[in-house]
């Protein structure tokens, strides 16, 4: 069977991925039981759709995906940290990710917080050492302010706060929307954002991709919501139905499983229109919106 365009890219720059991300840890000077750690979730693998959306977005400028490798990787050390820190048992207590036992369960609970502080602090460092001759100071400093936002108590955090207040009690949509788009949505926003500023597109075009991402992160975790409940556990690496058994508010709760697919699907229409407004090269950028819809872990 061909290959997709998508799937030839994602072939190409994921594995330049995996490469820098092992050689990353590997070059740290630190104990190596930390730095198992945090190999053991990095390398887990998963869709990498947060990278490939960064390096698309470069692709849609006609510039070097290459040039976006060291904040790509930034990226994927901060979403590892946050599944590390959700399968604790103080937060979702979750014993697999991705089928293989979760990082606690085999370097303890003390290392598996530590190996995500590691992560995300490397982050950071990341894009500050990227040494692309086209990439500015002002650009690394955009880059690093938008991520401790995307990551941080007005982002991901915040989104996680929000999701554990609202177990066991009935959200409104709009709650809802909230704790996936902070918890989900803006690290995914992020990645488009980042892609643009790499690019040196104007404040305008930038935030035309901030809302193309806003849209399409919103669908990524209503196909998750859906996902867990109609998914299989063997494709998705972990127990179906935990939403529901953690008393979750989800979109197939609020709306129905149909109510949910309908709003998957108009989110997903926004995100292409936005894409349709721009002058650039988006074929890469609208097979990846139509992967998060269909895909089936």
């Amino acid at each position: 069977m061909e290959h997709s365009l998508l799937e030839s890219f994602s072939d190409t720059y994921k594995n330049l991925l995996e490469n820098q991300l092992r050689e990353n840890i590997d070059r740290m000077q630190a104990p190596e039981v930390i730095k198992e750690a945090m190999h053991y979730s990095l390398k887990a693998g998963g869709k990498r759709i947060r990278p490939l959306l960064l390096f698309a977005t470069l692709d849609a400028f006609k510039e070097r995906p290459e040039k976006g490798l060291l904040t790509a990787c930034a990226i994927e050390m901060i979403h590892t940290y946050s599944l590390i820190h959700d399968d604790l048992p103080s937060m979702d207590n979750d014993d697999l990710r991705r089928g293989r036992p979760t990082n606690h369960k085999v370097f303890g609970e003390a290392f598996a917080i530590l190996a995500g502080d590691a992560l995300l602090t490397c982050s950071f460092q990341l894009i500050a050492e990227t040494t692309e001759a086209d990439v500015d100071a002002n650009q690394k400093l955009e880059l690093i302010r938008e991520l401790a936002i995307a990551a941080g108590a007005e982002g991901m955090v915040g989104g996680q706060v929000a999701d554990m207040e609202g177990e066991d009690k009935s959200l409104t949509l709009e709650e809802l929307k909230y704790i996936h788009y902070h918890k989900t949505g803006k690290l995914l926003a992020y990645s488009a954002v980042a892609g643009a500023i790499l690019a040196g597109a104007s404040k305008e075009t930038v935030e035309k991709f901030r809302a193309f991402a806003h849209h399409l992160g919103l669908a990524f975790q209503i196909r998750d919501d859906i996902l867990d409940v109609e998914g299989s556990e063997e494709k998705i690496g972990k127990r179906v139905g935990s939403d529901a058994y953690n008393h979750k508010s989800t979109y197939p709760v609020l709306l129905s499983m149909d109510g949910a697919k309908k709003a998957l699907e108009e989110e997903i229409n926004q995100a292409l229109s936005i894409l349709k407004t721009m002058d650039l090269k988006t074929n890469l950028l609208e097979e990846l919106t139509d992967l998060v819809a269909t895909r089936d872990h």
